[in-house]
C-alpha cells in the first residue's frame, strides 16, 4: 500500500468523468419521485466540484425539504474528503477482474485461495476515514465514505418494513449464493430487526433472461420486463415510500462516483416507464412513479469494469 502524491487531487487532472453530464437533455416527469432524485443528486455533484476544486457555492434546488437537503450537503462533503485522501494499492483491478470466474460465489475455498496466491495483499489494511482506495492505474476500486447516512433512522425504519421478507431470505445449503448463506449473518440483536438480504430492483428476477432487442409490443411474447415478486404483496408501496431519501442519497452517489452509469439508469427508468404505460401496465408504472433510485439490477450488470458485487 502507498499513498499517492499531491498532485491525484488536482481538480484539473482528476475530476475529467465529472466534467460533462452529457444526458442533461433527459426529461423526469416532475411528480415522480426520481424527478427529486435527480434535482438533488445534480446539487449533490455541484457541491463535491466546490469542496474538491473551489467552485462557487450553488443554493440547493426547492424541491428539498431541510431532512434530504442537510443529508445531501454532509454526502458531498464526506464523498470530497474520500476523495482527497487516496490509498494506493499494489494490484491490477483489470487483471483481477479476468482472473474471476464467470460466476464468482466467493464460496469456492480453491478458487479464493488461487486468487490470494495470484494477488497477494501487501498488507491489511483499516480504513478509519472517508477514503478512495484506486489501483497501479489509479482506477478507483472502493469509496469508502462514513456517515453518508447520517439520519440512520431512516435506514432503520425502511429495514423494519421489510421484516417479513428479510426473515425468508436465508440459506443454509451448501453450494447456496453467498449472498444469502448464513454463515454472512450476524445473529440479531433486536427481535424486530432481522439480518438478512433480498433483491428489491423493479425487476431483478428477470435478469437471466438474456433479450438484445426492445422489449416487444406483445406483453405476452417472450421475454418482458416485470415487477420483481418481492415488490408484488400489499406493503410493497410503503416499502419504498419509506426508502425514498437513502435511495436518493445512494443516487446522488453514484452521480459523482459513476455519471455515465447514473445517466444510463436513468434512461432506462424513462424507457421503462413509457413501455409500462404503452403496454396498459398499471403496477409496474404506480411504482416507478414512486422509486425514487436509479438502481436497478441492469445498472449493476453493465458496470463490467468492476468484479462482482
Amino acid at each position: 500500500m502507498s499513498y499517492i502524491s499531491p498532485e491525484w487531487c488536482l481538480y484539473s487532472n482528476n475530476v475529467a468523468f465529472l466534467r460533462n453530464d452529457l444526458h442533461e437533455m433527459c426529461t423526469i416527469p416532475q411528480d415522480w419521485a426520481l424527478h427529486t432524485t435527480n434535482a438533488a443528486s445534480a446539487w449533490v455533484k455541484q457541491q463535491f466540484l466546490t469542496h474538491i476544486g473551489g467552485r462557487p457555492l450553488v443554493d440547493p434546488p426547492s424541491e428539498l425539504d431541510m431532512h434530504t437537503m442537510l443529508s445531501c450537503g454532509q454526502l458531498a462533503l464526506r464523498m470530497a474528503k474520500a476523495y482527497q485522501h487516496p490509498i494506493k494499492l499494489d494490484i491490477d483491478i483489470i487483471r483481477y477482474n479476468e482472473a474471476l470466474t464467470k460466476r464468482e460465489s466467493s464460496m469456492n475455498d480453491a478458487q479464493e485461495d488461487a486468487l490470494l496466491m495470484k494477488f497477494p495483499p501487501a498488507e491489511r489494511i483499516v480504513l478509519n476515514t472517508p477514503s478512495v482506495v484506486v489501483d497501479l492505474g489509479f482506477r478507483i476500486i472502493l469509496w469508502y465514505i462514513t456517515d453518508m447516512l447520517s439520519p440512520w433512522n431512516d435506514m432503520y425504519t425502511t429495514t423494519l418494513s421489510m421484516g417479513d421478507l428479510l426473515k425468508k431470505s436465508i440459506t443454509t445449503r451448501k453450494g447456496s449464493r453467498w449472498r444469502i448463506h448464513k454463515s454472512n449473518f450476524q445473529p440479531a440483536k433486536m427481535p424486530e430487526l432481522t439480518p438478512r438480504c433480498i433483491n428489491i430492483a423493479l425487476w431483478w428476477f428477470q435478469q437471466g433472461h438474456e433479450c438484445y432487442d426492445p422489449p416487444p409490443d406483445n406483453p405476452d411474447d417472450g421475454f418482458k420486463p416485470k415487477v420483481s415478486a418481492t415488490l408484488k404483496g400489499k406493503r410493497s408501496l410503503s416499502m419504498i415510500m419509506a426508502m425514498q431519501r437513502p435511495a436518493l442519497l445512494a443516487s446522488a452517489a453514484l452521480r459523482v462516483m459513476h455519471p455515465e452509469l447514473y445517466w444510463a439508469s436513468v434512461a432506462t427508468h424513462l424507457k421503462l416507464r413509457r413501455w409500462s404505460a404503452d403496454q396498459g401496465l398499471r403496477d409496474m408504472h404506480r411504482l416507478l412513479t414512486h422509486w425514487a433510485s436509479v438502481y436497478t439490477s441492469a445498472s449493476i450488470m453493465c458496470n463490467r469494469q468492476s468484479p462482482n458485487y
